[in-house]
C-alpha cells in the first residue's frame, strides 16, 4: 500500500536529509526480534550478546512488535545531519503522554495488546533509561563507523540531486519509491496508506536497519522516508591496517598501523570490530603505545577513547607517512 507525499513547491528547499542516532538505535531493536533478517549485522549482533545481558531487555523488546515495527514517537523527525543522541533522548523524555499513548495504540492496535512494561506508571522514563543504557553498551563505540557510512550516503544523494534531479534521486532510494510530478510515492509492505502535503518539507533519513523503505505509521507525523543507506553491507567487513614501512620496522606492523589510524579518537572495541580481531589483542597494542607516549586516552561514558599524542604525530610525520599534520599545525587542542 502506498504513502504519498505531495511536495509543496518541489524544489531543494522542500527536501532535506538528516542522520539520527536515535533512529538507528531504535530500529536496530528489530534485530533482537528477528536477527535472520539482518545477516549483514550478524558480526555485531554476536559481539553484543553478552552486553545485552546487562540491559533492560524486557522494556527494549516491548518497543518492537511481532512485525518488527516500532512506535512513531521513538523515531521522530531528525532536524539535521548533526543530530546528537543526547538531544534526541531528551526530546523523547518530553513527549506528551497523549502522543505516547497514541503511538503505542497505533502500533499494537488495542490498549490491551500494549505490553505490560509500557502500561506501567513512569514507563516513558524507563524507556529513555533503557535506550540510554543500550546506546552506552552496544552503540557508542561503533557510532563513528556507522555515522561515517550514513554521512557518505547523504553526500552521494546530494550529488545525485545536483547532477540528475530529484526524481532520479528518489528512484535511487529504492525500487519502491517514485516521484511523479510533485508527488513522491512510497510503496510499503504493510497496509499503512495515506496522502498528505509535505508542509514543513520532506525529510529523508538513511538507515542500516531496514530491508527497503519505511514511513511513519500515522499521517499526523512529519513527512519522512527512512531508506537503506548505500554500502551497509560493508559496515562490518574488516578493514586493512596499512603501516609506514620504517615505522613498522620500529614498532611492529600492527602497532604502526594503529598509530597511523588514530588521528581521531576510537575505542578498542571499535578498532577490533573494524579490523576483525579480538578486543584483547587491540588493547595490548594500545596500552603499549600509550605507555610509550605515542597515544593519549580519556574515558567517554563506558568506553576509553585513544588518539595519537603530539609525539605520535611527530613520529608518524618523521617516518614519511603522508597523511597527517600535528594537532598544533591543525589548530587543535594539545594532548593531555
Amino acid at each position: 500500500m502506498p504513502v504519498r507525499y505531495r511536495l509543496v513547491g518541489p524544489d531543494l528547499a522542500s527536501v532535506r536529509f538528516a542522520v539520527s542516532p536515535l533512529n538507528e538505535l531504535v530500529l536496530s531493536l528489530r534485530s533482537w526480534r528477528d536477527p535472520g533478517r539482518f545477516p549483514i549485522h550478524l558480526p555485531w549482533i554476536r559481539r553484543m550478546q553478552q552486553a545485552r545481558d546487562a540491559l533492560d531487555t524486557e522494556m527494549l523488546l516491548a518497543l518492537v512488535d511481532e512485525r518488527t515495527w516500532t512506535p512513531d514517537f521513538l523515531t521522530p523527525q531528525p532536524r539535521s545531519p548533526l543530530t546528537r543522541i543526547e538531544d534526541e533522548l531528551a526530546a523523547i523524555a518530553a513527549t506528551p503522554p497523549d502522543v505516547v499513548h497514541r503511538g503505542l495504540r497505533l502500533l499494537y492496535r488495542a490498549d490491551e495488546r500494549i505490553p505490560p512494561p509500557l502500561r506501567e506508571p513512569g514507563a516513558l522514563a524507563r524507556v529513555v533509561t533503557a535506550l540510554a543504557g543500550y546506546w552506552d553498551r552496544c552503540f557508542a563505540a561503533h557510532w563513528p563507523r556507522m555515522r561515517s557510512l550514513l554521512d557518505g550516503d547523504v553526500t552521494y544523494r546530494g550529488r545525485e540531486i545536483a547532477q540528475h534531479g530529484l526524481a532520479t534521486m528518489f528512484a535511487g532510494l529504492s525500487d519502491r519509491v517514485t516521484m511523479t510530478g510533485d508527488t513522491v510515492e512510497v510503496r510499503l509492505h504493510s497496509n499503512v496508506h495515506y496522502t498528505r502535503p509535505t508542509l514543513g518539507g520532506l525529510t529523508l533519513v538513511p538507515t542500516m536497519w531496514t530491508p527497503a523503505v519505511a514511513a511513519p505509521i500515522s499521517p499526523d507525523e512529519p513527512s519522512m522516508i527512512i531508506y537503506l543507506a548505500r554500502g551497509s553491507g560493508t559496515l562490518w567487513q574488516p578493514e586493512p591496517l596499512p603501516a609506514p614501512g620504517a615505522l613498522a620496522a620500529l614498532l611492529g606492523a600492527h602497532r604502526a598501523g594503529l598509530l597511523a589510524r588514530l588521528d581521531t579518537p576510537a575505542s578498542s572495541t571499535e578498532l577490533a570490530t573494524r579490523l576483525g580481531v579480538t578486543t584483547t589483542a587491540v588493547n595490548q597494542h594500545l596500552r603499549a603505545l600509550r605507555a610509550g607516549g605515542l597515544l593519549v586516552s580519556a574515558r567517554h561514558g563506558r568506553s576509553v577513547l585513544y588518539r595519537r599524542s603530539d609525539l605520535g604525530d611527530r613520529l608518524l610525520a618523521g617516518s614519511g607517512h603522508p597523511e597527517r599534520l600535528s594537532r598544533a599545525e591543525r589548530g587543535g587542542a594539545p594532548a593531555r
